[in-house]
């Protein structure tokens, strides 16, 4: 203990709730972490020589430095012990669980009125047809308390949903498309009463797909030139749909041509750039994303990262450029559900963004001594010397960590759009 020194990378041997640190390993930043060090009575702790900016004191140094008679000893033990308990880090980890016992009691919160919302949308579509007015005014009803929400919130937060988030599966793409869609609609200053109308199009993009066979909805195989040709049909189908609801031009033309692309690769009408209506435009990026996280077929389903990566590396030119840029800008280079590693070394999992600084997420981090439902939760905008090295396949991932930060099978998030509460700096 007496070779410890600032820029050492140190692991300590207990477990997260018998210290005052945030994590079990970091880098020694301060003279008074090394008091708090000395007074938890180990006689040594491991360093890892990779992560570390210095050596250990010279072994000449600690041998002066120990030999000090025990009374000696154990009043400077007991002496670093009684700083301790006042020391910045016992602090800085006290006012960490405060917040992470806030984050938890907003992630419940989220998680119910997300799940209210499904429901409500499986209300919707169950009854469109047989209560078509009743269901149209209940969906522009449900897309104006989110727009209001999303629009006039001062920060938006948007949260990956855990397992926990209901049953509501058949519904969470009509969802997050709407989410997806609203969210950019903030970040690109629409009125209220064009996102209305964005809102609700995102939200019954897909009616159409109910004069699709279930035998080619559900087809794991890629389809036949016949099927492809056929289930493209619902964009159309879906339209008309509209226009017997009687909704807006606006939203009947969001329904419309959700699948046309800016390259003009797109369907049923090949429409190319600005010949897309820029609403369309909107919840083709929304829809796009959704459904290579969230395919028929999750054995193809790709990581919110990864999806995220494709859409720019690869399929860039099929989007609106600026609307693009946006939605990535918002959802940040490692989207909620995306699991990461940290340069500290530990595992996690993207839980939250803000929009506002989409570089800086919350993360649940993956820590054996502890138990999974009090799991450690980070904000990286709190700890400057922490950041994301890279995002990681689920194959990379021990099966017992996976389950541990369980990010869902299918990805869906909602929005936290409440005013959050005051920060504390991290010491």
């Amino acid at each position: 203990m007496d070779q410890l020194r600032v820029g050492l990378y140190v692991e300590l041997d207990l477990k997260w709730f018998e210290h005052p640190f945030a994590f079990s390993h970091f880098k020694i930043k301060s003279e008074d972490q090394i008091s708090t060090l000395r007074s938890l009575g180990l006689p040594s702790v491991r360093y890892k020589p990779e992560l570390s900016d210095v050596a250990p004191q010279e072994d000449a140094q600690a041998a002066t430095a120990s030999g000090k008679d025990a009374a000696d000893s154990a009043a400077a033990v007991a002496a670093a012990a009684a700083a301790a308990a006042a020391s910045p880090a016992l602090q800085a980890k006290r006012a960490m669980l405060e917040r992470m016992q806030l984050r938890r009691a907003d992630a419940e919160r989220v998680e119910r009125a997300f799940t209210h919302t499904a429901r409500a949308i499986r209300e919707i579509e169950k009854h469109l047809f047989s209560r078509p007015e009743e269901s149209v005014k209940q969906a522009t009803g449900l897309v104006t308390q989110i727009t209001d929400a999303i629009l006039c919130a001062p920060e938006l937060a948007i949260h990956v949903m855990g397992d926990t988030a209901g049953n509501e599966e058949l519904y969470f793409h009509s969802l997050n498309v709407t989410m997806l869609s609203m969210m950019i609609a903030r970040e690109v200053n629409l009125p209220p009463e064009v996102a209305n109308l964005l809102g609700l199009g995102a939200l019954l993009h897909d009616i159409g797909r109910k004069n699709i066979p279930d035998k080619i909805l559900s087809k794991p195989e890629p389809y036949t030139t016949a099927e492809q040709n056929l289930y493209e049909m619902h964009a159309q189908y879906g339209a008309e749909m509209a226009q017997r609801l009687q909704c807006m031009p606006a939203v009947a033309a969001v329904i419309h041509d959700h699948h046309e692309l800016f390259d003009g690769s797109g369907y049923p009408r090949k429409l190319k750039g600005e010949g897309i209506g820029v609403l369309a435009r909107i919840v083709a990026i929304a829809n796009y994303y959704d459904e290579l996280c969230n395919p028929f077929n999750l054995a193809h389903a790709l990581t919110p990262h990864e999806a995220l990566s494709m859409m720019f590396a690869k399929h860039r030119a099929k989007f609106d450029p600026r609307l693009l840029q946006m939605f990535i800008r918002c959802l940040g280079v490692y989207p909620p559900g995306t699991v990461v590693q940290l340069s500290n070394g530990m595992t996690g999992m993207v839980a939250t963004v803000n929009t506002a600084r989409p570089m800086k997420p919350m993360v649940v981090v993956y820590d054996k001594d502890v138990p999974r439902l009090e799991a450690i939760m980070v904000d990286l905008d709190l700890e400057p010397e922490l950041n994301i090295v890279k995002a990681l396949r689920p194959g990379m991932v021990p099966p017992e960590v996976y389950v541990y930060l369980s990010p869902r099978k299918r990805v869906s998030y909602y929005f936290d759009a409440s005013k959050p509460a005051p920060q504390t700096a991290a010491a």
